[in-house]
């Protein structure tokens, strides 16, 4: 489990008021609270943080720039200190939904998270072989000699600490192009997210596999599926603090609880329960400037790894009526390398974070995670999925019937309250003003 460093100043999460404030009033309370540099103010508000010729730099063919909305989740506690949460991200109640859910976690002490060391994997394939089990025998008799290749490759990072550790060999007897062997490289990547890194191990080592598997090498990559790399989080709620106005805590704990059992077992519900735990973590990959198709591929990957897809949470009542949260998932996410450290805004996100390592990030974003989680079980077992949803997507409504400025609350306000968030009511809540 990671820790701040002496040296990191406390930060309040807790801000009153931020959905009222506007933007510029909202980035000046957090730059504030996380005692930033005033010259993040523009880091954060996006305008120009990209410069078109550093995008250029970045992919191919850049024509532009993308923008996506940038908001700051508020009242997160996670292993007893305070984060605001950075997230891009176009579809509306996410921030605000994870915001609600940490606040209601603050009653039991937030959330708490551990992760294990960043391993990585790089799978080293060889085919054309007519004694599968007798070349993995001859690989794993020089596990030595590959680790010490590997490791050579990049002496920095084997000086930090990491490096590759192990390795593993998969035997596949029978396969459509007939028997194989796949060597894993085991690595410790420390902060990165290790992609370059597992990459070019795998490289270097694929002429030495050959000589001494008698094989040939085909594929030499990583796999997303980072099953060394995990992150759990969990969440402990007293049951008081899920009361409603009509529905006692307890019960709507039971309903978190019986929803989640669902997912446990019926795939097509456990596509869309996770689906809403990368809503909440997706954002925070993207602000981070990691790589979220990446983070993706190994929660779903996870999920599926008994056999059969299945939720990445669970949900029960302890003993004393409290609520318990727990997620575990892959959490390959890095703080140095690649977007992470071209991207300026990438950069003022870790630092309103105070993210000093990778595992600290990967932590502090499977909380984000399961409070979205959390968000949507208690809707979808109280008053259903749709009404706190639809009155923040009113305001996208309005704008897109034409509102601007003041009229955007006012028109968003008079959809709800009729219960019709359509273009078309917009249009004549505009047309009567």
């Amino acid at each position: 489990m990671t820790s701040p460093t002496p040296d990191t100043p406390d930060v309040n999460s807790r801000i009153e008021g931020m959905r009222d404030m506007d933007p510029a009033t909202r980035r000046r309370a957090i730059i504030d609270c996380a005692n930033l540099a005033p010259s993040d103010d523009a880091l954060l508000a996006g305008a120009g943080a990209l410069p078109l010729e550093m995008a250029n730099g970045m992919i191919e063919n850049v024509i532009g720039t993308f923008e996506l909305p940038m908001g700051v989740a508020t009242n997160f506690t996670v292993n007893g200190r305070d984060y605001l949460i950075p997230m891009a991200v176009e579809e509306p109640s996410v921030v605000a939904a994870a915001s609600y859910m940490a606040r209601i976690a603050r009653a039991g002490g937030g959330f708490t998270a551990s992760s294990t060391l960043p391993i990585m994997r790089a799978q080293i394939q060889v085919v054309g072989l007519s004694d599968p089990y007798g070349a993995r025998a001859r690989l794993l008799s020089q596990r030595d000699t590959l680790i010490e290749m590997a490791n050579s490759r990049d002496t920095v990072l084997v000086g930090l600490g990491g490096g590759c550790k192990d390795i593993e060999i998969e035997v596949f007897a029978t396969s459509p192009i007939g028997p194989m062997v796949v060597l894993h490289l085991m690595v410790d990547v420390r902060d990165a997210m290790g992609a370059n890194t597992v990459n070019s191990m795998a490289e270097m080592l694929a002429p030495k596999v050959e000589q001494i598997s008698g094989g040939k090498v085909r594929l030499r990559i990583l796999s997303n599926l980072a099953d060394r790399r995990l992150v759990t989080a969990s969440v402990r709620i007293p049951a008081e603090a899920l009361t409603t106005k009509t529905l006692a805590g307890a019960e709507v704990a039971q309903g978190m609880v019986e929803a989640c059992a669902l997912a446990l077992i019926d795939p097509y519900r456990a596509a869309t329960h996770n689906k809403g735990i990368m809503n909440g973590i997706d954002p925070v990959v993207v602000a981070t400037g990691n790589d979220w198709r990446a983070i993706e591929a190994g929660a779903h990957a996870y999920a599926a790894r008994s056999g059969r897809y299945t939720s990445l949470t669970t949900w029960e009542i302890a003993t004393d009526g409290a609520l318990i949260g727990t997620l575990e998932m892959p959490m390959a996410l890095g703080i140095v390398g690649g977007a992470t450290r071209t991207h300026p805004a990438a950069q003022a996100s870790l630092r309103l974070m105070q993210i000093t390592s990778a595992q600290q990030l990967g932590e502090v974003t499977a909380a984000v995670g399961l409070a979205q989680n959390m968000a949507a079980l208690r809707a979808l077992s109280t008053e259903g999925i749709q009404r706190g949803h639809m009155a923040l997507h009113a305001r996208n409504i309005a704008i897109t019937a034409g509102a601007a400025g003041a009229e955007i609350d006012r028109v968003a306000k008079a959809l709800v309250a009729a219960g019709d968030v359509s273009v078309a009511h917009a249009k004549k809540v505009l047309e009567g003003a």
